[in-house]
């Protein structure tokens, strides 16, 4: 069987209903000489349709966010050749201790309710956590890999 690519141009409803349930993803910052850089991110969708990524604070996505705050995101499906979709927006940074509650919010975005809330806010503090924010500001289309259809009709 050829596997036809796909390109599916929807609306901002229908894509946090893609974002919501897939929680990996490519976060594309802007390194200081101007190259993109890229981090491989387990990533939620919170209750106000931003995309959340947990880091630390040295890490070269937070440092670029801050210094540059246009970002995009590749959100993958679990399967490498699964539907993905590509954002673009602005990022923000949340450090300690504002960080804590967005935190907890990450955590229910992927997974669900913590056994011990208190447990979990003392080891994101011990940890020195802080949360980047996506503002989804535009985006393409929900897209598949594959052949284009005109190549798939002459196998």
């Amino acid at each position: 069987m050829v596997s036809i690519a796909s390109n599916l141009v929807v609306g901002r409803s229908e894509l946090e209903d893609f974002i919501r349930p897939r929680h990996h993803g490519v976060l594309l910052t802007t390194r200081r000489s101007g190259r993109p850089q890229s981090s491989l991110v387990t990533m939620g969708l919170d209750v106000s349709g931003r995309i959340v990524v947990s880091s630390y604070p040295e890490r070269a996505k937070v440092l670029n966010v801050k210094r540059d705050p246009a970002a995009s995101m590749v959100v993958m499906s679990d399967s490498f050749g699964g539907e993905w979709v590509h954002v673009d927006g602005e990022a923000e940074v949340i450090d300690l201790p504002e960080s804590v509650e967005p935190l907890v919010e990450y955590f229910r975005v992927i997974s669900g309710e913590h056994p011990d809330w208190d447990e979990y806010r003392q080891a994101m503090v011990d940890q020195g956590k802080c949360l980047i924010r996506l503002t989804i500001e535009q985006w393409g289309p929900i897209a598949t890999g594959g052949f284009p259809q005109s190549v798939a009709d002459k196998m």
